[in-house]
């Protein structure tokens, strides 16, 4: 019996050369390769910019608190995503506003969406799920059509004159939307680096922008610099420099910066990225061919308007119930596969039913999860491994 893993980091010997690069440097914080590898994450992006900080929720909280983001404002996201998406939204104070999925798509219901702006609406946070690039066109449509409803209230805000579209991307670095990249769409874009994502530096994550008319790109950059070292004005590379000890603390902000040790990780998957994504390519196309004529509903990570990173395999089984939906995990890992959930809707969790969140509210985002399951899809997997999956699952679902 095989032994199949969800999801384990694709490292080789060139990701360990560049950190061992990086231990016997003698500098392993925030550094050279870091600054490094947020020039090409930028070059990647098609932007002029990029930071690299701790973790994709600390970009994202980094960049609603850059927004000015705080307890009078209302932000938007979706019902059916990983709690990162909505939890930075109330570490800044702001009221969390959830919206439905849509009945036959895992985005959000823009319907729904368009009617949950109001004059407090500050931010919206579409979620780039399973790499899939939301519809950016719509979502742009809608915060255009509302832009009599915003007040902007600090210089970025008055800049962009309308409700900010911050994506949450952990999922979609090397999407593309309209031959665009992921990174280059949204206003703000928050890239995830954890372990578990296709492009990993164990834990990590990036912020991309696209350039704001009157606003520098090197303001900005800067900004998230002190932000995210406690307001100094110095970074430690800089105090290293020949009598350049002094520094000032312009805010008591934050430490969430990224270190050179897992920046050279990222720089070596820089190098092996675009492999990586074609060959999770092929994997998907080989699901998709075993599992659609069997009636396994799947997502669609490729199609002329868009394609996808292809970070998730999400599969729905129509007609099971929760108990059946488990009976068949449980045979997939009696053969050695471990599968997933993506994702029980936040309104189900207690930290957000405790703000007052009801999963009734919520139809479509239940009805989804109810039938889900995600298949190990990375690129550790061989031809052999794929077809034991395909073979195995086909079986165990058309058994129930």
């Amino acid at each position: 019996m095989k032994k199949i893993p969800f999801s384990p980091p694709d490292i080789t010997e060139v990701e360990i050369k560049e950190v061992t690069d990086a231990l016997r440097s003698g500098w392993i914080t925030t550094g050279l390769k870091t600054k490094k590898l947020e020039k090409e994450i930028a070059a990647y992006c098609g932007v002029n910019r990029a930071v690299c900080l701790g973790s994709q929720t600390a970009c994202a909280e980094m960049t609603l608190r850059l927004l000015g983001i705080s307890n009078d404002d209302e932000v938007i996201t979706s019902a059916y995503t990983y709690t990162a998406s909505a939890s930075v939204v109330c570490h800044v104070g702001a009221k969390l506003i959830l919206v439905d999925t849509q009945k036959n798509s895992l985005e959000m219901d823009y319907d729904k969406l368009a009617d949950a702006i109001t004059e407090k609406t500050k931010v919206i946070i579409p979620v780039d799920l399973g790499g899939i690039p939301c519809d950016y066109e719509k979502i742009f449509e809608i915060v255009e059509s509302k832009k009599h409803l915003f007040h902007p209230e600090n210089e970025i805000q008055e800049a962009i004159g309308r409700v900010i579209v911050m994506a949450d991307a952990a999922h979609a670095f090397g999407g593309t939307w309209h031959g665009k990249p992921v990174g280059s769409i949204a206003d703000f874009s928050n890239f995830s680096f954890h372990a578990v994502k296709n492009f990993t530096t164990a834990e990590g994550g990036a912020v991309t922008w696209k350039q704001i008319d009157g606003i520098d790109d090197e303001e900005i950059y800067h900004k998230y610099q002190l932000l995210s070292l406690h307001g100094q004005s110095k970074d430690a590379l800089a105090k290293t420099q020949l009598g350049a000890w002094e520094y000032d603390i312009i805010g008591t902000w934050y430490k969430c910066n990224m270190t050179d040790v897992i920046a050279g990780i990222g720089l070596a998957q820089m190098q092996r990225y675009p492999e990586l994504l074609k060959r999770r390519k092929e994997i998907i196309e080989r699901y998709d061919n075993a599992f659609k004529p069997i009636g396994i509903e799947v997502l669609p990570h490729y199609t002329d308007e868009y394609q996808s990173s292809g970070h998730l395999y999400i599969t729905r089984v129509l007609g099971i119930s929760l108990e059946e939906r488990q009976e068949i995990i449980v045979k997939m890992a009696e053969q050695g596969i471990s599968c997933n959930v993506h994702y029980k809707p936040l309104p189900m969790m207690t930290a957000y039913k405790e703000q007052g969140f009801n999963i009734k509210c919520y139809p479509n985002a239940y009805d989804h999860f109810a039938i889900e399951i995600t298949l190990p899809l990375h690129t550790k997997l061989s031809d052999d491994d794929v077809d034991y999956i395909i073979d195995h699952y086909s079986k165990i679902v058309s058994s129930i």
